[in-house]
C-alpha cells in the first residue's frame, strides 16, 4: 500500500469506542511526528508511534494529507479551550460584554503563549502549505468548518443574542485571530516573543478595536 491514499470506495470508517481510542491515538502520534519533522512524517512512523497498523491509519484517514489537515484542525482551537465559549455563554444581557470579552481574551492568548505546540501548528501550516500544494488546496477547499469553530460559534452566538453586529462570521474571526493571535505567530516565526506587558496592550486594544466595529450600533 503506498504512503498516499486508500481509494474512497474501498475505505471502511472504523466505529465504536475503541475505533475513536484508536484514531484518537493516531491523531496524537501525527501531532508529535508532524510538528517534528513536517509533511514528511510516514503514514509508518504515524502507526507505529500509535501502536495500530498502517491499514487502521488508512482507514480512519484515507490519506496522509487528510490526517494533515485534521491534525491542523484539531489544533486550531485547542489553545481556545472553553474560555471564550463559556464567556459568551455566561453572558446576560445585564453583563458588559467588553470587561467579559476581554477576560475571555486574555485567558485564550495566555495558553497561547504558554504552550509552544500552538505556535509551532501555525508555523508549520504556513511551512508546508508552500512547500506542498496539495496541502493548501485541500485547507482551501475544506470549507469554514475547518477555520476556527468554537470561537467562530461562540460569536455566532454574541450575534443571534444582538450583542454583536456580524454578517460574516469568517471574516470576522479571521479579524479576531488577526488582532490577537497572529502577532506572536510574526514574533515566534523570528524566534522572539511579545513581553507579557506588551501582549495584555495587543488584547486590551484588539477587543476595543474588534467591539467598535462590531458591536451593536446605537439606535
Amino acid at each position: 500500500m503506498s504512503d498516499r491514499n486508500v481509494p474512497e470506495g474501498e475505505r471502511r470508517i472504523p466505529a465504536g469506542p475503541r475505533a475513536e481510542r484508536k484514531r484518537e491515538a493516531i491523531l496524537t502520534a501525527a501531532r508529535t511526528l508532524f510538528l517534528r519533522d513536517g509533511f514528511d512524517a510516514g503514514v509508518d512512523q504515524i502507526a507505529a508511534e500509535a501502536g495500530v497498523s498502517k491499514v487502521t491509519v488508512y482507514n480512519h484517514f484515507g490519506t496522509k494529507q487528510a490526517l494533515f489537515v485534521e491534525v491542523i484542525k484539531q489544533g486550531l482551537d485547542a489553545p481556545l479551550g472553553d474560555t471564550l465559549v463559556d464567556a459568551v455563554d455566561r453572558l446576560g444581557e445585564g453583563d458588559d460584554l467588553r470587561t467579559a470579552f476581554t477576560a475571555a481574551a486574555r485567558a485564550w492568548v495566555r495558553n497561547i503563549r504558554s504552550n509552544p505546540d500552538v505556535l509551532a501548528m501555525r508555523n508549520l501550516i504556513a511551512r508546508e502549505a508552500h512547500r506542498v500544494p496539495e496541502l493548501e488546496e485541500a485547507w482551501r477547499h475544506g470549507g469554514p468548518t475547518l477555520h476556527h469553530p468554537e470561537a467562530r460559534d461562540a460569536l455566532e452566538k454574541l450575534t443571534a443574542a444582538g450583542r454583536l453586529e456580524i454578517s460574516d462570521p469568517e471574516v470576522a474571526i479571521i479579524q479576531l485571530y488577526s488582532l490577537l493571535v497572529f502577532p506572536h505567530m510574526v514574533f515566534s516565526t523570528y524566534g522572539t516573543t511579545v513581553d507579557d506587558a506588551f501582549a495584555d496592550r495587543l488584547v486590551t486594544a484588539g477587543v476595543d478595536m474588534f467591539l467598535s466595529y462590531y458591536g451593536p450600533r446605537p439606535a
